[in-house]
């Protein structure tokens, strides 16, 4: 067995990853703190050809050197936005016809493993997924605007999950 090369890897360019028919799925970080975990969330979206990127209230803005120092170059690759308030983004979001739903463990959650059965076809082609902060998770009047809720099944002791590594779970899920 032996590693592959960059050539062999088929890596797209960035005007290529531009040019390329996206998986139809934004993610929304609400109030996130870590700049490492931006670029984590940036790197992943390049990963699985996300649409986009929303980044909400006092979630840090590329260009800084800890988001690039995850990110490598995805800041340059995945489109993004900014706004003041999670809410506007959303709202801007099912204007463009998005089913929004919250990565959160709420009472009639949907079990990840149970979303994509969950879906109709027209959901299937536009969704924006909820990210919440680190230590309050998303915000309460984020969630009454939401179509629903996500819940990453886990059991152990802990029941949360770094947002990086939820975010990089949820999308594998949704585009294998």
């Amino acid at each position: 067995m032996r590693k592959l090369t960059m050539d062999e890897l088929g890596r797209k360019s960035v005007a290529d990853f531009k040019l390329a028919n996206k998986k139809p799925i934004v993610v929304v970080m609400d109030n996130i703190r870590s700049m490492h975990n931006v670029g984590s969330v940036f790197r992943t979206a390049d990963a699985f050809l996300i649409s986009g990127i929303c980044l909400c209230g006092f979630t840090p803005q590329p260009p800084h050197r800890d988001i690039q120092k995850t990110a490598l170059g995805a800041t340059d690759s995945v489109d993004w936005m900014y706004y003041e308030k999670t809410t506007d983004a959303l709202v801007a979001l099912k204007e463009q016809g998005y089913k929004v739903y919250a990565i959160e463990q709420t009472q009639g959650s949907i079990s990840l493993e149970n979303f994509k059965s969950h879906l109709t076809q027209q959901e299937n082609n536009s969704i924006a997924f909820v990210f919440g902060n680190e230590v309050d998770g998303v915000n309460s009047d984020v969630l009454t605007i939401c179509d629903g809720a996500v819940e990453i099944p886990q059991y152990g002791m802990k029941h949360s999950l770094n947002i990086s590594i939820a975010a990089a779970i949820v999308l594998w899920e949704m585009v294998r």
